[in-house]
């Protein structure tokens, strides 16, 4: 019994010691994150626009993405319901090295029909915009605006039909008189869709109702609205709303314009 005992005791005394000579591993330093989030009307929010693409394809483990795009909002309307509130709320959360807030507005401000949305595009847009930027500066996050996408819309020449140009160009005013980081999604969507034309931007970009087949939009400008050329699921396609390459297109070119604005963030985004 007590040989035993001997050789449990050895044995242990021989662990004791392995364990420890075994060097420990050291802490992993912490992971410092950022976080992202998107504020916007229908061509940003989750289905219908590119943010979920963003988030989903585009942002490291390192980083928080929140989209908060909503469907049919302006500044107008996004603020009224309370969204705005909430985003800022969201920026204001503690805990990550940069919090980022992209903001994309402009087809809903456009919609002179709808009192509730529409706004003077050359006096509330951009002071809705200046508010927006000044308080996501306020809770020590950093604004980041972005001009309206284009739809797919043409003439019967073939020109593109740029209804929201007007927002793009405020937005930039915004963002050079605020000293904000832009990107001219207006700008980089208008070039790949007039690159595309008429055939071809439908088929690519649409989120198609179901059903329903890509065509031309050379028909559209023939179809007068109370708001311009009349527009949406009855010309057989949707002509600002992303399926799923579309978003995947549109995603990529944030992601690249994102990373050339934010060096802090370069390493933490994938093309």
């Amino acid at each position: 019994m007590t040989r035993k005992l001997l050789i449990a005791a050895s044995c242990l005394i021989a662990a004791t010691g392995a364990i420890a000579a075994t060097p420990q591993r050291e802490d992993k330093p912490p992971l410092n994150p950022d976080k992202i989030i998107l504020v916007g009307d229908s061509t940003m929010a989750p289905v219908s626009g590119w943010g979920s693409a963003f988030c989903a394809r585009h942002v490291s483990v390192a980083v928080a993405c929140l989209n908060l795009g909503r469907n049919g909002r302006s500044t107008r309307s996004y603020e009224a319901e309370g969204s705005w509130a909430q985003a800022v709320r969201e920026a204001a959360v503690s805990g990550y090295r940069n919090t980022y807030v992209l903001i994309q507005f402009g087809h809903n401000d456009a919609h002179r029909h709808l009192p509730d949305r529409w706004v003077e595009v050359e006096t509330e847009f951009p002071a809705n915009l200046r508010r927006f930027v000044s308080d996501i500066r306020a809770v020590g996050a950093v604004p980041v605006l972005m001009t309206p996408t284009v739809r797919w819309v043409f003439n019967a020449d073939g020109t593109l039909v740029n209804a929201v140009a007007p927002f793009a160009e405020q937005t930039r005013k915004v963002a050079r008189e605020m000293g904000v980081p832009l990107i001219d999604m207006n700008a980089r969507t208008k070039e790949l869709v007039e690159r595309m034309g008429p055939e071809v931007a439908p088929s690519t970009l649409a989120q198609l109702p179901p059903g329903a087949e890509a065509r031309s939009t050379l028909a559209a400008v023939e179809q007068p609205g109370p708001d311009g050329p009349r527009h949406g699921f009855t010309l057989k396609h949707d002509n600002v709303h992303l399926g799923a390459e579309g978003a995947a297109i549109f995603a990529r070119l944030v992601t690249n314009d994102l990373a050339a604005l934010v060096p802090e963030l370069r390493s933490r985004l994938a093309p």
